[in-house]
């Protein structure tokens, strides 16, 4: 028998009890009775999600909800519809298009441009595009106005107003601890 003044000491099971195997009906039993006494608050009935209609209006007290003949915000929804989403809400849309623009650029300038340039990055209505030698950049320069037509065609009218064209990048000559403020140089031109 339980102890009275310590509830948490289980109560002694008769002796035929422990020949008797608990399984089926028993074991639900036996789970219950010591879920009951366990302590455990009693699992609320209450809804918790706003309780509406399909059609707007509020449930009634009892009324249990059920979604309509057409998709409701309760029904599961397609992922490209909310992926869309938000793309939309955080403000997305124009960085995964120049993104795109960018991953696609051997395709959208053609192959022999696209193996000469890279673009770097588009601020503010620029593209920055480095060439690897100074006659692309050249050549790059000169076809500017077709390149901003093109990119707006792909990214929306406005998105591409300048484009900038930079050489290649220059070795440094500065070797050591010393050098000389307004030296020439080395007088080569690499391109």
């Amino acid at each position: 028998m339980a102890d009275p003044e310590r509830p948490d000491e289980p109560a002694e099971e008769p002796a035929e009890a422990e020949d008797h195997r608990l399984d089926g009906l028993d074991l639900a039993r036996a789970m219950v009775r010591g879920a009951a006494g366990s302590g455990t608050p009693a699992v609320s009935r209450r809804r918790r999600w706003p309780a509406r209609r399909p059609d707007g209006k509020w449930l009634r007290r009892g009324e249990v909800p059920v979604s309509g003949a057409h998709p409701g915000e309760r029904d599961p929804q397609l992922l490209g519809a909310e992926l869309d989403r938000l793309v939309d809400d955080r403000g997305w849309a124009l960085d995964l298009k120049v993104r795109g623009v960018f991953a696609r650029w051997t395709e959208l300038v053609g192959p022999e441009i696209g193996a000469h340039s890279t673009p770097e990055t588009l601020t503010d209505g620029t593209l920055v595009v480095r060439t690897d030698s100074t006659a692309w950049a050249t050549q790059l320069k000169l076809l500017a106005g077709s390149l901003v037509k093109r990119l707006n065609t792909e990214l929306g009218d406005g998105t591409v107003t300048v484009v900038e064209v930079l050489g290649p990048n220059a070795p440094s000559w500065k070797h050591g601890r010393r050098g000389t403020r307004d030296g020439r140089g080395p007088r080569d031109t690499y391109g």
